[in-house]
């Protein structure tokens, strides 16, 4: 269908009566060639599935010894990567196109390894130059260990600890590997008691939520192991939903308001220096109501790998694109989410940076839908050239 508002081309991968949602923001939908789209279904016979691009049919991932979860594509090999019990697989898929009728697809699995201990706590995430996938891992028998994050060698299979997480900072999951530098990893901090600041309704966090413990991006080199606080947030500061973008950036949304509207900014974050920039800025005004608010503040900031976008959904289900260059916002759709209910849309990227996906409760329940850049706005994009302009023109 097309969007009413906006022109964007939106096409829904699923119209199941049941809950289909894509994978988390800043995990790999599609794989390298963009044959299959991969998401989660809680059907009957769903779990783990694809959308084959070719045809528009589905398949679903069934293994014999059980569902698969915390998948991601591979980074640059035409693979997908998941977690089944303690075992971390992988998955190669054969597609045979049909004419007419269904298509035939199957399935080739390697176990790369098995946590002897622990449980994976987190979506595998491959490293950009596609050596490593990590992962965070809880639950030990030992209790008096801390959560680790863990590598594996996906040639070899070969599992290694990078480091292991005492308080501080403790350990709030959301494992990435850089997308341009293959040795760097960021996770989310423990936020003390209270945790994450995230639901159908967000509020200001407590300050102690940001004493120690309670710092959100760390960031850390696998050749050593040790974690550093890339972002020294102050009480009372919202910082969450981090992705990496180009250039070591990382990406996060957040602000500083008192209650009960919550101000939320899309910023860059440049690990090195530490300078910051509002990317896509949010509003907040003293009268202002949670939901009025809510219309104008942006959460799950995730970017193109060309570098020419981010995007950023809020809680009202609409979705904004901001040019990589200049910040100049786009709305590319809206009203795919109710304030306060439902599933938030948690945008993610295909690999050529033209289609994002997320999930949607516009057709009534909630689906997978991708939405096309308007190529107009793509080549607005890739041609700007402001900063070339003689003072005359």
């Amino acid at each position: 269908m097309t969007d009413p508002k906006t022109g964007t081309e939106l096409l829904f991968l699923t119209t199941s009566p049941e809950n289909d949602s894509n994978l988390y923001f800043h995990e790999r939908s599609w794989l390298v060639d963009e044959s299959v789209i991969l998401f989660n279904s809680s059907r009957a016979k769903g779990g783990l599935m694809g959308y084959v691009t070719a045809t528009g049919e589905l398949l679903r991932f069934n293994t014999p010894q059980g569902p698969l979860g915390g998948a991601t594509a591979a980074a640059r090999d035409n693979a997908v990567f998941a977690v089944r019990g303690r075992a971390i697989v992988e998955i190669r898929l054969a597609i045979q196109t049909a004419q007419a009728g269904s298509s035939r697809v199957s399935a080739t699995e390697r176990v790369l390894c098995s946590v002897t201990d622990g449980s994976p706590a987190t979506s595998r995430n491959p490293s950009c130059d596609g050596k490593y996938i990590a992962f965070g891992v809880k639950g030990f028998a030992d209790k008096t260990r801390g959560p680790a994050i863990c590598k594996v060698n996906i040639k070899t299979g070969k599992l290694s600890e990078v480091c292991r997480l005492a308080e501080p900072p403790g350990y709030g999951g959301h494992v990435q590997w850089s997308r341009t530098n293959p040795n760097l990893l960021s996770f989310a901090g423990d936020r003390g008691p209270t945790g994450d600041v995230a639901g159908p309704v967000h509020t200001s966090a407590a300050p102690e939520d940001y004493g120690g413990r309670g710092q959100r991006l760390w960031v850390l080199d696998i050749r050593n192991g040790g974690p550093r606080n890339v972002y020294l947030a102050e009480e009372g500061e919202l910082v969450t939903h981090e992705s990496w973008w180009v250039n070591d950036m990382l990406l996060f949304c957040g602000g500083k308001s008192p209650t009960p509207a919550v101000l939320s900014h899309v910023k860059t974050l440049n690990i090195y220096t530490g300078e910051v920039r509002i990317v896509g800025a949010g509003s907040w005004w003293p009268d202002a109501s949670a939901a009025d608010a809510a219309h104008l503040n942006w959460w799950h900031a995730s970017g193109s790998a060309d570098g020419r976008w981010i995007a950023a959904d809020n809680w009202h289900g609409d979705i904004i694109l901001f040019e990589g260059k200049t910040t100049r916002p786009h709305l590319l759709t809206s009203n795919h989410r109710t304030y306060g209910q439902g599933e938030h849309l948690h945008v993610g990227w295909d690999r050529k940076g033209e289609k994002v996906i997320f999930a949607s409760h516009l057709l009534g329940d909630l689906n997978v839908c991708v939405a096309t850049i308007p190529k107009a706005w793509q080549e607005t994009a890739s041609a700007n050239d402001d900063g070339l302009r003689t003072k005359h023109e």
